[in-house]
This record gives C-alpha cells, sequence and structure tokens, in this order.
C-alpha cells in the first residue's frame, strides 16, 4: 500500500474573478486553480485536494483552508513550497501556511467555528473600485431596524426559509453563536463610502445561501419590504415565510475558520 502525507494549507483569495470554490466545467473557480498550480508543483505524483467547505461566486476569504493529501513523496521544505506555490498562483490567491495533520483529520467534520462578514453600503452609487469589496444597494435603508434585527438570529433555530432545494435529509436546525451589524471600521480606501457596514455572523457550520439570504432578509427588512415579526416567523418549523433575496455574493467574506 502506498505510503500517504497529509497536509492543512490556509489560503487567501478575493472572490471576484472566480464562480465560487469548486471546480466545475468551463468556470475559473479557486479549486481549479489550485489544482492546476499543484499539478507543476508535484509533477509525476499523485495528490488530492478536499476544501473546507465550498464558497460561492465572487464571495472571498481571509481564512480559508484546503486539506492536500500526497502519495509516496513528503513535502520536504513546507517554507519552500508556500514561496514556490504562491509565485506560481495569481495575484489574488495567497497560500499563508502549511502544517502536517494525520489521516484522522477530517476537514468537514472538525470544523469547529466559521466566521462570515458581509461588507454593504446603501443610497448613493459606489466608486466602481467598490464591486469587489462590497455590495452596493441602492435603495435607503432603515439601518436602525437592521441591527435591531440581526440578533433574532443568534441561536438555535429552524433555517429552512434560509436555503435552496433543501430536501428531507437536509440539517435545517443550525446554531449562530453571534450575530450583529456594525459599522465597517475594517475596510478602508479612498474610494470607499463615507459610511458603510459589515454585518458579521459566526457558527459551527453553514447551508448554501444561508449567510447571503439573512443578509438579504436583513436588507428587505431596512427597506421595509419584511417586517420584525416575520423574521422571527422564518426561523419556526412551521413557517411558510419564504425569503425571495440572496444578498450579492461579492459582499461576502469567510473570515475566520477554527478546527477542534
Amino acid at each position: 500500500m502506498k505510503r500517504r502525507y497529509y497536509y492543512l494549507i490556509r489560503v487567501q483569495f478575493l472572490g471576484f474573478r472566480y464562480s465560487g470554490w469548486q471546480k466545475q466545467p468551463g468556470q475559473r473557480t479557486i479549486e481549479a486553480m489550485l489544482l492546476k498550480t499543484l499539478k507543476y508543483l508535484l509533477p509525476n505524483q499523485k495528490f488530492k485536494i478536499l476544501g473546507a467547505g465550498r464558497t460561492d461566486a465572487k464571495v472571498s476569504a481571509l481564512d480559508a483552508a484546503f486539506e492536500l493529501i500526497v502519495e509516496e513523496t513528503p513535502i520536504s521544505d513546507p517554507s519552500d513550497f508556500i514561496q514556490t506555490f504562491n509565485k506560481n498562483l495569481p495575484a489574488d490567491i495567497k497560500i499563508l501556511k502549511i502544517d502536517n495533520i494525520n489521516s484522522n483529520f477530517n476537514i468537514i467534520k472538525d470544523s469547529k467555528s466559521k466566521e462570515y462578514r458581509y461588507f454593504f453600503s446603501f443610497g448613493d452609487k459606489n466608486h466602481p473600485y467598490c464591486a469587489p469589496f462590497m455590495a452596493n444597494i441602492l435603495e435607503d435603508l432603515d439601518i436602525k431596524i437592521m441591527i435591531e434585527a440581526a440578533s433574532l438570529y443568534t441561536g438555535t433555530h429552524n433555517f429552512k426559509a434560509y436555503t435552496v432545494k433543501h430536501g428531507e435529509n437536509k440539517k435545517v436546525i443550525r446554531t449562530i453563536t453571534s450575530c450583529t451589524i456594525k459599522e465597517n471600521k475594517e475596510i478602508k480606501a479612498n474610494f470607499l463610502p463615507k459610511h458603510s457596514y459589515v454585518l458579521i455572523i459566526c457558527g459551527k457550520g453553514f447551508m448554501r445561501y444561508q449567510v447571503r439570504m439573512i443578509m438579504g432578509a436583513l436588507i428587505l427588512l431596512g427597506r421595509g419590504l419584511l417586517s420584525l415579526e416575520e423574521i422571527q416567523l422564518s426561523l419556526t418549523e412551521d413557517t411558510n415565510i419564504k425569503i425571495p433575496y440572496i444578498a450579492p455574493g461579492s459582499g461576502l467574506v469567510l473570515n475566520k475558520l477554527e478546527f477542534e
């Protein structure tokens, strides 16, 4: 039996040019770009990668991770490997760190918590340079009621209204450990609007579109198209409330990823 070597690799990326994480035919994705680069770095070696999750199109990450499994020959010099990896990746993907792990590690099941941040502004149209980093809602929003409502998502709830195509086997009961909206003090540039905001949400795991649909519901609330009571009802098991708006992917960042 061939020996295998296991590594946990931390990665950052700006997702604006990409159709998400997962490799797809005819699409530019983060996974496809990593695989293409690894084929160059590890010629004549069998390997595979497993992501810690699947980010959507245009979603970015400051602290993502993937598992690299290499057959037969281990990585001899991790520092040199990182340097060479980064030299051959495009400017919008960066390898941060590589750690040895064992075969018992499960990159999905051993996830302890994920923290996402959703940056947005509203009212006037933003400078075009803002597009990769921040969603721009052109309507006015009642930010005070949105701040109040964000806390309603904290705790254990039925989130069936906050995903798409959920089947009977999908785990829709999820726990959000914190959910707040604050004024953006994190990303700064002279082309960013004077006032912008960030939704900060943390939990063990999220369903597809869950964070973007939470943000979408809060935007609809801020526009007066949903009420606080409807937000509360949307988190109950027997709800018939549908969230018709998925917030744009470009405002969303995977900010922190922790493992057990």
